[in-house]
């Protein structure tokens, strides 16, 4: 047998991205915005009753085709949803949400009990290869793919205050290490915490939108990281004040929108303290 090496490059990869959070965390919400940045036609899956629907036409938020799911939510019918968006076309595909596929109706645990007959091992021993089909096909799909997973949510005492947060996702252990990203979304503050990062561009907790989107459609095609270049014309806009750094931006995002991207809302509030600190200095030595 003869085996081929050949280099390895990001360009071939899609997006395989996860969203956890507890019920109004805005996981359907945060994914569209997401998916707007990666380009392209979208397809959601929605097993949620239609929920994904009532976000559209608002602001920030693209034009997108649904196809509800809500007699069954076996491995089989997740897969059949997922060649269908493929073979219609689509560039993105949103699972909202994958839990259902393990605790629904038809789902997993269902099954394994449909099958077992008083027997768990043989229940599971013809469940796991329905479920690997499944995660096998999300891996292989050749769109973006997105999913959502409920959280279940327990009560913790934050800064002396009662909130819900995060516990235990609902769906089988380890799902998480079939995706690239998975990021948890915090109930109150709709931030969004890695808990798993292959590209390395989520070291800050932040809100997911559009530009997240195209963040991670830069890394993808091999832009992972800002240049030097333009990362000390930054520097050097920022030195001269607000207003500089202002328009470099502007700049930037019309010029080179994949580097302007990359520019996360931290680094952006480091530099736009930076450019006040020049403000202020300037006023004080004009004096």
């Amino acid at each position: 047998m003869t085996f081929t090496f050949k280099k390895a490059v990001r360009s071939e990869s899609k997006l395989r991205l996860a969203l956890e959070g507890i019920s109004g965390s805005g996981k359907t919400y945060s994914a569209l915005r997401l998916a707007k940045g990666l380009g392209g036609k979208i397809a959601v899956v929605d097993t949620e009753r239609g929920s994904a629907s009532l976000y559209s036409g608002l602001p920030g938020i693209p034009e997108f085709d649904v196809l509800e799911l809500t007699d069954s939510f076996s491995p089989e019918v997740y897969v059949d949803a997922i060649h269908a968006a493929e073979e219609a076309g689509y560039n993105v595909i949103i699972l909202d949400s994958i839990t259902p596929e393990w605790s629904g109706k038809n789902g997993c645990l269902e099954l394994a009990d449909l099958y077992s007959k008083g027997n768990s091992l043989a229940g599971w021993k013809k469940v796991t290869p329905l479920h690997r089909k499944f995660l096998d096909t999300i891996v292989n799909s050749k769109c973006h793919i997105i999913a959502t997973m409920r959280s279940k949510a327990a009560v913790s005492m934050v800064d002396g205050k009662v909130k819900k947060v995060q516990d235990k996702t609902e769906q089988r252990d380890g799902t998480e290490f079939e995706f690239t990203v998975v990021l948890s979304i915090d109930r109150d503050s709709h931030n969004a915490v890695a808990s798993k990062d292959r590209t390395g561009l989520f070291k800050d907790p932040e809100v997911l939108t559009e530009e997240t989107g195209k963040k991670l459609l830069s890394w993808l095609s091999g832009a992972a990281t800002i240049s030097p270049e333009i990362q000390a014309e930054a520097e050097k806009a920022a030195q001269l004040g607000v207003e500089s750094i202002k328009n470099f931006m502007a700049s930037l995002k019309e010029s080179k929108p994949d580097q302007h991207a990359l520019f996360s809302d931290a680094e952006k509030k480091r530099l736009y303290v930076v450019a006040r600190k020049a403000d202020i200095n300037a006023t004080q030595q004009g004096k």
